[in-house]
C-alpha cells in the first residue's frame, strides 16, 4: 500500500530540506510531495535538492489549498500531512503510519507534548477543542495538530470545502461525522513555536478567524443535511 507525504510550505527554506530528509528515513513513505505555496525564497530549490517532488503554486493559497494541490499530485492510498518546519522530528511519522496501514484507524493525529513556553492565551485551541467535542463527540488533546496520517478516502469525503488554517479542525469534525475512526498518538515532534510578539498574535488571530469560519461552514452543512 503506497504512502505519500504531502508538505505544504510557505517560505520554509531553512527547514524544508531537513524535513524531507527525515521523511526519507521512514521506510513506509514511498513518495514526498512538497507544495510551494507561493514562496518568494528558495523553498522549491531546497526541496528538490533534498529529493522531493515539488508543486509550485503561483500565489499563496493558504494551507488547505496547498494540501489539496499536494493530494492531487500524490499517488498514495495513504496520505501523510506534514508541516514543513518539523525538521528531523518528521521521522516520528514512523509511529503514526502503522495504525492506518493495518486498518486500525482511518486517520491518526499526532499529539504533541505541551509547548516549552506559552504563546497565546489558548483561545484558538479552546475554540477548536470545543468545536470538535460538540461537532464530532471526540475529546481532542491536540485539536490544531497538522501532523496526520489518513486514508485518501477520508480527505475526499471529509476535506471538501475546507479553507485556510481551519483545515485541521474541519477535517477532524467532518471525518467523525462521516463515521471515520480517528485517534491521537503521542509523539516527540518539535516545530517552530509562535511567541508573544506581534507576529505571533497576528498569526493566532488569523487562526481564530479561520477556525471560527470553518466551524460555521460545517454547522450550516449539517443543518442542510438535517
Amino acid at each position: 500500500m503506497q504512502v505519500s507525504a504531502v508538505i505544504p510550505a510557505f517560505n520554509e527554506e531553512e527547514t524544508i530540506a531537513a524535513t524531507v530528509l527525515a521523511l526519507q528515513s521512514v521506510s513506509a513513505v514511498n513518495e514526498i510531495v512538497v507544495v510551494d505555496d507561493g514562496s518568494w525564497d528558495m523553498t522549491s530549490k531546497k526541496a528538490r535538492e533534498a529529493g522531493a517532488a515539488v508543486v509550485s503554486l503561483p500565489r499563496n493559497t493558504g494551507k488547505a489549498g496547498a494540501l489539496a494541490a499536494g493530494v492531487k499530485q500524490a499517488r498514495g492510498e495513504i496520505l501523510c500531512f506534514v508541516d514543513a518546519d518539523l525538521g528531523p522530528s518528521a521521522a516520528e511519522f514512523a509511529c503514526l503510519i502503522p495504525p492506518v496501514v493495518t486498518g486500525q484507524a482511518d486517520m491518526v493525529i499526532a499529539a504533541f507534548s505541551p509547548a516549552s513556553h506559552r504563546g497565546g492565551f489558548g483561545l484558538v485551541k479552546n475554540l477548536a477543542r470545543a468545536a470538535i467535542r460538540l461537532g464530532g463527540g471526540f475529546h481532542s488533546t491536540c485539536p490544531l495538530s497538522g501532523q496526520r496520517v489518513l486514508r485518501r478516502e477520508v480527505w475526499e469525503k471529509a476535506g471538501y470545502g475546507l479553507r485556510g488554517f481551519g483545515v485541521e479542525v474541519g477535517l477532524t469534525i467532518s471525518s467523525l461525522r462521516h463515521g471515520f475512526r480517528v485517534c491521537e498518538i503521542p509523539v516527540a515532534m518539535t516545530h517552530r513555536e509562535t511567541g508573544r510578539d506581534l507576529a505571533g498574535f497576528v498569526h493566532r488571530a488569523r487562526q481564530f478567524v479561520d477556525v471560527a469560519r470553518t466551524c460555521g461552514y460545517l454547522w450550516l452543512k449539517q443543518r442542510e443535511r438535517s
